[in-house]
């Protein structure tokens, strides 16, 4: 399976402690050099993000090609959502992790299959490997991710967590 990330579902779920989750659903994940640098940028050697980053030899920094491509998505993304998605496209993913709106819309036009934070806990909620998405979803809003209510509560339907 090939699986390419973008940034915040590596910071998403390392923040709530989670980032084995991905490991653990996806084996191998594959991100661009922009998102490598977001995530050295954090800076602090003390941040679990970074020092899980660094251990993680499950995850692997792969060059994108068309660097054209790169920059007509510019004008609309992020340097680490751009090449995500490029990559992604390039490597014929299976899945992209993105959490962006503008970044899913993207995808969705190029036909890409993507998931994001809220789409893996829920999956990790329906295999036993969390016992509470609402206090998940919670740990990510205190963590400083903007989650609508209509959006935690249609998560939490999904998992019969709210009726």
């Amino acid at each position: 399976m090939i699986v390419v990330s973008n940034t915040t579902p590596l910071i998403g779920l390392g923040r709530i402690g989670r980032f084995d989750l991905l490991r653990e659903m996806f084996g191998q994940i594959i991100v661009p050099q922009a998102v490598q640098a977001e995530i050295l940028a954090i800076g602090k050697e003390a941040d679990p993000i970074l020092s899980a980053f660094r251990a993680a030899s499950w995850i692997s920094v792969q060059p994108v090609s068309d660097q054209l491509a790169v920059g007509v998505l510019l004008d609309e993304l992020d340097l680490g959502e751009a090449e995500t998605i490029v990559l992604g496209h390039e490597m014929k993913a299976d899945w992209v992790l993105m959490d962006e709106k503008k970044g899913r819309r993207k995808l969705t036009e190029l036909g890409l299959p993507k998931i994001g934070s809220i789409g893996i806990l829920i999956n990790a909620r329906q295999t036993g490997k969390i016992a509470s998405l609402g206090a998940e979803l919670a740990l990510l809003r205190q963590q400083g991710f903007s989650l609508s209510q209509s959006v935690i509560d249609a998560a939490l339907r999904q998992v019969g967590e709210l009726r």
